[in-house]
């Protein structure tokens, strides 16, 4: 009898270890599937922002040598107008060398990447 009940629980034994292997299969793929998510969330963020930068530099560019070679004819100069603009960005330089404080930047970075991992986690807890 002794024998018999062994085998009765030995395929429950089975039917359990194999349960626990495809849960931790499940498991593991999930972390899987969520890590390939951020990298993708990321990879895409990061080459929005590049071109979003990208345009905004070349927009920026164009506008700085509209308003030179608008101050050159309105100064009637060919040189002056690109060295009011050269200036104005030398001001803003400083201004933000010596007035702009690195926590001003800080606060700014906190509150965009505020527990964003936590919020971006989708499972109960």
């Amino acid at each position: 009898m002794a024998y018999d009940d062994d085998t009765t629980k030995t395929p429950r034994n089975d039917s359990i270890v194999s349960n626990l292997m495809g849960y931790l299969d499940t498991r593991i793929d999930l972390v899987r599937l969520e890590a390939q998510e951020k990298v993708k969330t990321a990879f895409i963020g990061t080459v929005h922002g590049a071109a979003m930068g990208l345009i905004g530099i070349l927009a920026l560019i164009f506008l700085s040598i509209f308003a030179g070679l608008a101050l050159n004819s309105a100064l009637d100069s060919s040189y002056w107008g690109f060295g009011v603009v050269a200036g104005f960005y030398l001001v803003l330089l400083l201004v933000f060398l010596v007035g702009v404080d690195k926590k001003l930047f800080q606060g700014v970075a906190d509150k965009l990447l505020n527990n964003t991992i936590y919020k971006s986690d989708k499972r109960q807890a």
